[in-house]
């Protein structure tokens, strides 16, 4: 790893502390270097300020002059009511360079950030690990290219496909580390989403239980065309969920028919399976129909971005691969 890669990687993961939590603001991370040295470290904060780079800013100081700047995003152009426009900040502080991975989408910004830097003599490096910082941002990305949430599928099953025994008993298939990191991924969700059925079996909190992380328990939705309990918003139809406001990430869990109902609409993006090492047999399927109606069509959907162990269980994350993806670069393809 050369040594942007390696600030970048840096500032990619205080990026994630508030993935989930900065919506309609993008979870940036910024790392600011000096002779080797970290002086400033920034990622947006809850709700959406301050910015990455003017909380690292802050902690540097003067000795951000002459320094370089790691931001996971194009700094924005824009004044707002809620603090100054980023790249502003940065020429102010005197930083000799930036590194920038992803250019802004948004229409206030949209190269204007590195314009701004360029024009007051800041050297700029664009590009750098854009790849990995696309799927940390990809709930910002995926608002501005379809207008819509980042949505995440997460099934939890048999090896041989069940996600219930008939009964519908379903407590529990996968294991303590499989549910935990379950736990970690509603935590990054501003929304987590189930059906009628699920609701009315099982009842599910749908809260975060990981020490530290329970503040971080996303809001919870029924996919229902009636009147949702109390604590609980109500998502008419799949199709509907671009009028969620401040939603860039949504969670669905189940069961198999709200699950069939995304992807028959080609509105999940990233699956997670979490695959236990049993078999249940005459059980109930993880999915319904989902359309299909040519095998031919399955192929060339899905990509395997990740595969790890956790405890006897194993996750499986794909990414849905479509012709018109958030580029590298942040604007659509």
């Amino acid at each position: 790893m050369n040594r942007d890669a390696r600030w970048m990687a840096a500032a990619l993961a205080l990026s994630e502390r508030t993935r989930g939590a900065t919506a309609p603001n993008p979870n940036v991370g910024c790392v600011i270097v000096r002779d080797g040295i970290v002086v400033g470290r920034g990622w947006t904060q809850p709700g959406g300020r301050p910015h990455a780079e003017a909380m690292s800013l802050e902690q540097a100081g003067d000795t951000a002059r002459g320094a370089t700047a790691y931001v996971t995003l194009e700094p924005c152009a824009h004044q707002s009511q809620r603090g100054p426009a980023c790249a502003d900040l940065l020429v102010a502080a005197g930083v000799a360079r930036v590194v920038i991975a992803l250019g802004d989408p948004d229409p206030r910004t949209d190269g204007r950030g590195i314009e701004r830097l360029r024009d007051a003599g800041i050297a700029i490096s664009e590009g750098i690990s854009g790849d990995a910082v696309r799927r940390a941002m990809a709930g910002f990305l995926t608002r501005r290219a379809h207008g819509r949430p980042h949505v995440t599928l997460k099934l939890a099953m048999s090896l041989d496909g069940c996600i219930a025994l008939v009964s519908g008993a379903s407590r529990w298939i996968t294991g303590d580390a499989a549910r935990a990191h379950t736990h970690l991924e509603r935590s990054r969700h501003e929304m987590i989403l189930v059906g009628r059925g699920t609701y009315d079996a099982d009842a599910p909190r749908l809260d975060v239980r990981l020490p530290g992380l329970e503040p971080r328990s996303p809001r919870r939705a029924l996919l229902t065309r009636g009147d949702p309990p109390s604590g609980w918003e109500s998502v008419r139809d799949p199709r509907a969920i671009g009028a969620l406001e401040d939603v860039d990430h949504l969670l669905v869990e189940g069961g198999a028919a709200t699950a069939a109902s995304f992807l028959a609409a080609d509105l999940v993006d990233r699956l997670l399976l979490y695959r236990a090492p049993i078999l249940i047999g005459h059980g109930k399927a993880a999915l319904g129909d989902i359309g299909l109606e040519r095998l031919d069509d399955a192929h060339g959907r899905w990509r395997l971005s990740d595969t790890r162990p956790l405890g006897s269980d194993r996750l499986e994350v794909y990414e849905r691969m479509r012709e018109n993806e958030v580029s590298t670069t942040g604007r659509s393809s």
